[in-house]
């Protein structure tokens, strides 16, 4: 197990790359700070000369790649780094300089066990990206069919590990001050942000994603998902299909080749919303740089590295949400919020109805030029605080899906209107799954699975109460008192090791090895 001391020291580090890009500005000015975080940080910020603009951004790209991954995890959190650092974060771009080729054959070969040259007749080795986790190259099969292989760089699975491990210490110090820092829950931010990363740091997971989305998306025209090499991919490699298409970006271009942009909008908005509400299932990085447009229209989405899943209850709420937001039905809004049990039961539905009407109703029916989802789901972050409401990390990864989806569409149609594009999908798909029919549908499906369960039931009755001649219940054990506190016995060493840290951290930035 690592040592405090050691997360200290590395704290100590990034704390003083984030004084110097003017970071950390915010969270000392922050009255919701912590008075002991705030010690720290002036602790580890003495010598270090700061930005008069804050740069967040640059900073967790200066710190490295599971800061950098670590950044745009924050930037969905607004609630919890300020609306001008999360604005900031969305801006961060995953590049980095590509690794040795020699790196990457040698991670190739090594687990395929085989030469690359059986593997693929063509292989460029200039990459076409490189970003924190892996970087990407054009190649040919032997077979003749053209790939884009997706390698790991060496080394990343052990550096991000170290890195997580401290970041979970440093969420659950920050979680035990109570308050506003445990509302905010930073350790369920870190624990989603370790799962997303795990995940990123098995192609094969990407890969079963991808695959997955793609079955559902099948009968989407003008929506695409490449094909995975399965005899090429493995937890290093990920080879698929290579695209052929214009970066969805390059808004120029597309519309030279005579797309029918609001057409091309309106389609990528129906095939977020698709995904997110009737599949459960979406891809969580839909930036500009992952999808493309072909010769024949189709959008064509890649890197599934990050997923997002939501189930169905949520899935009913959220639509239910988003319909009464369009519609103006604020009552039904608080009541799902309720229901829901995002907000406590302590406090007074209306009141809450009265308040989302505040920001909501200054917004309806506005095109996107002049007002914004991303704008409304601010606004519902600043209302969190007065109303307790802790935070839901899959709708947070959700409401940053959707922020990049109407920036894309925005950049296509900038009169596009989110609302009157989805309100009509999310007001079927209400219909569908909440009308008559579906309820009906869901009794008998619940009383199907209760009766299949009766017989799994009544064998764990006789395991926890076995026939005579079974082996007897043990009897309860005794409590006896530790003789040292669990919850307490290390307050003393935390602060030892925050001064011998700190210390150390002043004397290697004075020797300037942190320069």
């Amino acid at each position: 197990m690592t040592r405090p001391a050691t997360h200290i020291w590395r704290l100590g580090k990034w704390a003083r790359i984030l004084a110097r890009h003017g970071a950390l500005r915010g969270i000392q000015n922050d009255p919701n700070t912590p008075a002991p975080v705030k010690r720290l940080i002036g602790l580890f910020s003495i010598g270090t000369v700061k930005s008069r603009e804050p740069d967040y951004a640059g900073a967790f790209r200066a710190i490295g790649p599971a800061a950098i991954k670590l950044g745009q995890t924050l930037a969905t959190r607004p609630d919890l780094v300020g609306e001008e650092a999360a604005h900031n974060l969305l801006s961060l771009q995953d590049n980095l300089p590509p690794v040795d080729f020699a790196l990457i054959r040698d991670t190739i070969e090594s687990s395929f066990e085989q030469p690359l040259e059986n593997l693929f007749a063509e292989f460029d080795e200039v990459p076409i990206g490189a970003a924190s986790i892996a970087q990407v190259h054009k190649a040919v099969t032997t077979e003749g069919r053209q790939v884009a292989v997706k390698v790991l760089r060496p080394g990343v699975r052990e550096r991000f590990a170290k890195d997580i491990q401290t970041y979970e210490w440093a969420a659950a110090q920050l979680e035990s001050f109570g308050g506003e820092a445990a509302r905010l829950r930073p350790r369920l931010t870190i624990a989603n942000f370790k799962r997303w990363t795990l995940r990123e740091l098995d192609l094969r997971r990407e890969a079963a994603s991808a695959s997955e989305l793609a079955e559902f998306m099948a009968s989407t025209p003008g929506y695409e998902i490449p094909g995975i090499d399965w005899d090429r991919t493995n937890g290093r490699v990920l080879t698929i299909d290579w695209i052929d298409g214009v970066k969805i970006s390059n808004t120029e271009a597309i519309r030279a080749a005579g797309h029918d942009m609001d057409e091309l909008a309106g389609r990528l908005v129906l095939a977020f919303l698709k995904q997110a509400i009737a599949a459960g299932f979406f891809h969580a990085d839909m930036h500009q740089g992952n999808l493309f447009v072909r010769a024949d229209g189709t959008i064509v989405a890649i890197d599934f590295g990050i997923m997002g899943r939501i189930d169905r209850q949520a899935r009913m709420w959220l639509a239910e949400i988003l319909y009464g937001l369009t519609t103006g039905n604020y009552r039904r809004v608080a009541e799902i919020h309720f229901e829901a049990q995002y907000v406590p039961n302590y406090h007074d539905v209306d009141e809450f109805a009265t308040a989302l009407r505040a920001v909501g109703e200054p917004m309806r029916g506005k095109p996107v030029s002049e007002l914004s989802v991303g704008q409304m789901l601010d606004g519902l972050f600043a209302i969190t605080r007065d109303f307790d409401m802790q935070t839901q990390p899959h709708l947070l990864l959700l409401q940053k899906t959707m922020v990049m989806v109407e920036g894309i569409a925005t950049q296509l149609n900038p009169g596009i209107n989110m609302w009157d594009v989805s309100a009509p999908y999310v007001r079927s798909w209400i219909r569908d799954e909440l009308g008559p029919e579906a309820a009906i549908a869901d009794r008998i499906r619940e009383d199907t699975e209760t009766l299949l369960r009766i017989p799994q039931l009544l064998r764990r009755i006789e395991e926890r109460f076995p026939p005579r001649g079974g082996a007897p219940e043990p009897p309860p054990l005794p409590q006896v008192d530790l003789l040292r506190d669990r919850r307490g016995g290390h307050a003393l060493g935390y602060v030892a090791a925050a001064v011998a840290g700190g210390a150390a951290v002043w004397v290697a930035a004075a020797l300037g090895l942190f320069a």
